[in-house]
């Protein structure tokens, strides 16, 4: 494309509203918005010409915080305050990542295997929503400079497979870095509008979006009827990208030079030598027969067909996915009318020639694959901003719709800016053992606190079995018909008991208070997520001393006197950081509390296990 001079102060810029199209990707991130003269997306390129931030943040002393290309230095030299892949982590419990945990290099707190996974970088906690937020805030900053202007609204793009939980926090790390997200949309839908297609109404269109990153694989099948984008199905390998090609030419240079993997592991400095060499032979490659390059002192060397072979292992296993990915859309190859490629590693011919062999058709890579979502996504942004006539976009909900759950938090089952009519479901359970019944209050509005937002209902749910803690399951379930009618159902799914109410969401508001409830959810977000955040920790801290001293009263004679008194020590100095402590002095609380009673609850735990299995045979 050249060099854009979008650096315009002034003129048709201001005239429109600035809504921006963020990719927020595991390996890297990037801006792109609608010219406004050509109308065409453009990736904002800083002066250097990069497009690309890598999505690494380093936490430096004297609280320090690096994002980018300068973080990235860091990975070598200081690996254990350096956060990569951040995305891997968004809306993941520990037990959803432990097989992995060796992947990363920093330490990731497991406190409770089902909450969400925390980052420890010396005596801070930092949520994936945070760790986000500084990627998003850097992208934010970014595009003021080039611009020129502020920019406060945006689309950002997730993967297809992205689950509720992990949209969610997407959107959260958003309104954390000072954006108002209007939407959250799948890359493959973004980098299908990047081509243009589903913009023509008349046409129904299979397509087939190949996303092989640096990192993370998937393959999405996406079906277009009247503009309107489904997902029919979606594979992939999030442990999977272009770095295993990388890894693949060390190893073989490693062989013929016989160096040990203790060596490498020993000598960091060469192993990012060898490892940034094979990134380089990799892209020369792609357009050339035969590499050759030094590292330390040594000359390396790496033909075309050599690493074809080397990672034809890889590309077999992309093409097995996209196998699934038909098999679960139940489509043959034959019923796909367009592939999409996208990602940086979808520059490798072999790829390329494969994904076009398996679809049987030329395929789309004519606009850069590193590109492509966040161009896509600055389509998206261009309709929501009305200046895209040709599109026509569906009704929405003004503000998001949730539920109060402990400590007066809001927990949203219906984001802003859902199309309507529109449904979600979410379980919930007691806090109380034998509890019979639930207060179920919804509100609306975008603050995490429900005391900030406005109240829409409230019901008692009551018929629930009267059973231990945790052990019922309430499902809560929001339904927004078309004319705008919020319906709340509440089931215990055990014993089947249900409940409903009818609720009208947009009665009463003005535009002007609805604009206020947003423009207040923006300036008042790293409060709102502070006093969130210390909300939950706090619950979270009650919740382990509960569970610890009902252990240590079932199991009292079972420990040593040193093991009772470290631990009462311990849930003491908790209950007092519950009156007065921060978020980051719980977590470090609830985070020893979790060192002490470790060993024994697992002493414990293999001799419940001895007992159990002495007299059976397996």
């Amino acid at each position: 494309m050249g060099k854009i001079g979008i650096n315009i102060a002034t003129g048709s810029l201001q005239k429109e509203e600035m809504i921006v199209g963020i990719d927020l990707g595991t390996t890297n991130s990037l801006v792109a918005m609608i010219h406004p003269e050509t109308k065409q997306p453009v990736v904002l390129k800083e002066h250097d010409g990069n497009t690309l931030v890598p999505s690494v943040i380093h936490f430096g002393e004297n609280g320090g915080i690096s994002i980018g290309e300068d973080a990235k230095n860091y990975l070598i030299t200081d690996p254990q305050n350096t956060i990569f892949s951040v995305k891997r982590l968004m809306g993941k419990s520990y037990s959803d990542i432990k097989d992995y945990s060796s992947f990363f290099a920093y330490k990731i707190i497991d406190d409770n295997t089902e909450s969400l996974v925390k980052v420890r970088v010396e005596d801070k906690f930092y949520s994936p929503i945070e760790l986000s937020s500084f990627i998003l805030r850097e992208l934010k900053n970014r595009a003021e400079h080039i611009l020129k202007t502020p920019v406060t609204k945006a689309v950002i793009t997730v993967p297809a497979y992205f689950n509720d939980a992990q949209r969610q926090a997407t959107r959260d790390a958003g309104k954390l870095a000072g954006l108002d997200v209007l939407r959250i949309i799948n890359e493959p839908t973004a980098a299908s509008l990047a081509y243009g297609l589903g913009l023509d109404k008349s046409e129904t269109k299979t397509i087939a979006v190949y996303d092989l990153g640096g990192g993370t694989f998937d393959v999405s099948i996406l079906r277009i009827t009247g503009g309107i984008f489904e997902v029919l199905s979606t594979n992939g390998d999030t442990y999977l990208g272009g770095d295993d090609f990388d890894i693949a030419i060390v190893d073989l240079w490693a062989k013929q030079f016989r160096l040990t993997e203790e060596e490498l592991k020993n000598n960091g400095n060469l192993a990012q030598e060898l490892r940034l060499l094979a990134e380089n032979a990799k892209i020369f490659l792609s357009s050339n027969d035969q590499f050759t390059g030094k590292a330390a002192g040594e000359e390396f060397a790496l033909s075309k067909p050599q690493f074809d072979e080397l990672i034809r292992p890889f590309v077999e296993r992309t093409i097995n996915s996209c196998k699934h990915a038909l098999d679960d859309a139940k489509l043959t190859v034959t019923e796909i009318d367009e592939v999409v490629m996208v990602g940086g590693s979808t520059r490798v011919p072999l790829v390329k020639q494969s994904v076009a062999s398996f679809f049987k058709r030329a395929v789309h890579d004519d606009i850069n694959p590193d590109e492509v979502v966040a161009m896509g996504a600055a389509v998206q942004a261009d309709i929501l901003a009305g200046n895209n006539k040709d599109f026509l976009l569906l009704d929405i909900t003004p503000l998001s719709l949730g539920i109060e759950t402990m400590g007066g938090l809001m927990d949203v089952l219906i984001p802003r800016n859902t199309k309507i009519p529109s449904k979600a479901s979410r379980q919930y359970t007691t806090q109380k053992d034998g509890q019979v019944s639930v207060k179920i209050a919804v509100y609306q509005g975008e603050r995490d606190l429900v005391k900030d937002n406005r109240k829409l209902a409230e019901f008692s749910f009551s018929g629930i079995p009267a059973m231990p803690a945790g052990l019922p399951k309430v499902e809560i379930s929001f339904l927004i018909n078309a004319d705008g009618i919020l319906v709340v159902k509440a089931k215990e799914l055990r014993s089947g008991t249900e409940q409903s109410i009818e609720v009208k969401p947009q009665y009463g508001l003005t535009d002007a208070e609805v604009e206020q409830m947003l423009l207040d959810s923006v300036t008042y977000a790293q409060e709102d997520i502070r006093t969130r955040a210390l909300v939950e920790a706090k619950t979270e801290a009650a919740h382990i001393i509960d569970t610890t001293e009902n252990f240590l009263m079932k199991n009292k004679e079972m420990l040593s006197e040193k093991e009772l008194s470290a631990t009462k020590a311990s849930i003491d100095s908790l209950k007092q950081l519950i009156e007065k402590g921060d978020k980051d002095q719980l977590q470090k609380g609830i985070d020893e509390l979790n060192e002490i009673s470790r060993p024994y609850a697992e002493r414990l735990m293999d001799v419940a296990v001895r007992e159990a299995l002495k007299n059976k045979t397996i």
